[in-house]
């Protein structure tokens, strides 16, 4: 029988719904990891802005819990939810860049691709994501990890304004100046707090920049972790690169023998001078055999992309679990180098990202994301194609989490975390998590965006 609730929302937007039964439903209701199969009563594809608001409002009215989809991404499937409402905003992808005053506007579908390709036309970028195909929404407003952010700052760090569609359907501007209170819980809260329809980034000038990425034997990467702890810290704040390990993919400057075998990797990006980029990544090379490399000037924004074929990938079965780190111990590289046998498929890694510099120069307070000084950000991102071997995938994410975890901080980068993890909210959010549930409080009292790493309402 046909749900006949929709009829009054249809009557109210301009975008188009999609229910079950409809021939586009399943490709509607899909999201980036394919262990999370849900069915939303409906799939709203939003138009406009007008859309959400008419949206919230009709949810609220009939009791339908919310799920917001931007790019997709969220690791637990957060962007879809079981016989509720999906506002997925793939089709708002616009991004306007004003050079003079180097401000991009970004729409609350558009991924980083999207965004890195607008703003790369006029010679300018603001911190990313490591994966083009990440939604711009998402990585912001849980803080936002990415190859410029000892340089410029986090994601987040760089947001100067938000559209926000509110949990009473109405219609709010945030920034420094106006609603600043929810400005500051949007830099690294989540959705918790609303539905952003819009962001205003700062920009900054970011064009050809000097690629590296270098294999190295995972057996030695105990040392060639430590050689890259000291490395990264004495570099300048132009030098943006992570530490990895993988099973070896199929690239050609990887000897063949050693695709599909536990490789340690350093990737990223000289932003400074491209001509001083090869000294720069000098000493990496100096401090142990390498496997493979690769080195070259490239715009910004093939960077972003790189990865993308392996893990940008959608449908692929996915768990991750994170931690921060004050330091990169030679207990965590051990941790490391002892679970890389296990790494499931070359979709799969574990990364250790900087967050130092320009990170560091923000107070700890002054926005929701606490953690500004620790070092690093690991991330254990499992992901494989065959759904039979989930629960072995599943729990050498687990192990490998339980093994590092005793050296790390007890909060974690929400965006690196899954639905399993709900637990931490409070260490991972440390001293500002009460002043985030007043916000809550304040602007969602009901507690409903709550399809997320949820943040509860203060009594």
């Amino acid at each position: 029988m046909a749900d006949t609730r929709f009829d009054a929302l249809r009557e109210q937007v301009r975008g188009q719904i999609i229910e079950a039964g409809d021939p586009e439903y399943d490709a509607a209701r899909a999201v980036f990891n394919g262990m999370v199969d849900r069915r939303p009563a409906a799939v709203l594809r939003v138009s406009q802005t007008a859309d959400v608001m008419a949206a919230v409002r009709f949810a609220r009215e009939v009791g339908l819990d919310v799920a917001l989809r931007g790019g997709g991404h969220s690791a637990p499937g957060f962007g879809t939810v079981d016989g509720g409402l999906v506002l997925d905003f793939a089709a708002r992808r616009g991004v306007r860049v004003d050079p003079a005053a180097r401000r991009a506007y970004a729409e609350a579908g558009a991924t980083w691709a999207d965004y890195n390709h607008a703003t790369h036309a006029f010679g300018l970028a603001s911190t990313g994501g490591i994966i083009g195909s990440t939604g711009v929404a998402g990585l912001t407003l849980g803080g936002g990890i990415g190859y410029l952010a000892r340089k410029h700052g986090l994601a987040c760090d760089n947001l100067i304004s938000a559209d926000v569609v509110l949990a009473d359907g109405s219609f709010v501007k945030a920034s420094e100046s106006e609603n600043a209170d929810l400005f500051w819980a949007l830099r690294g809260g989540s959705g918790n707090f609303g539905a952003v329809t819009s962001f205003e980034f700062q920009l900054h000038p970011v064009d050809t920049v000097h690629v590296g990425i270098m294999f190295f034997d995972a057996t030695i990467g105990a040392d060639v972790g430590a050689a890259y702890r000291e490395w990264i810290a004495a570099q300048p704040e132009e030098m943006g690169a992570f530490l990895g390990f993988h099973q070896g993919p199929p690239v050609p400057f990887l000897p063949e023998e050693w695709h599909g075998r536990p490789v340690a990797v350093i990737g990223g990006m000289w932003t400074g001078d491209v001509d001083a980029g090869p000294a720069h990544w000098q000493p990496m090379l100096d401090a142990a055999p390498v496997l493979g490399s690769m080195f070259a000037p490239m715009p910004y924004p093939a960077l972003n992309v790189m990865f993308d074929g392996l893990s940008g990938v959608p449908g692929l079965q996915g768990y991750w679990k994170a931690d921060f780190l004050r330091a990169l111990t030679d207990d965590a590289l051990r941790v490391a180098v002892e679970h890389s046998p296990g790494i499931p498929t070359p979709h799969s890694a574990n990364h250790f990202y900087p967050i130092d510099g320009a990170v560091s120069r923000v107070a700890a307070d002054a926005t929701a994301f606490p953690y500004r000084d620790v070092a690093f950000a690991p991330v254990i991102a499992g992901q494989w194609p065959d759904a039979s071997e989930n629960a072995a995938n599943i729990q050498w994410v687990r192990d490998y989490w339980a093994d590092l975890h005793q050296y790390s901080e007890p909060g974690g980068y929400i965006n690196f975390q899954d639905a399993d993890d709900q637990s931490r909210i409070e260490d991972n959010y440390s001293g500002n998590y009460a002043r985030l549930a007043q916000v809550k409080a304040t602007y969602d009292p009901d507690n409903f965006f709550h399809i997320n790493q949820n943040i509860r309402p203060a009594a």
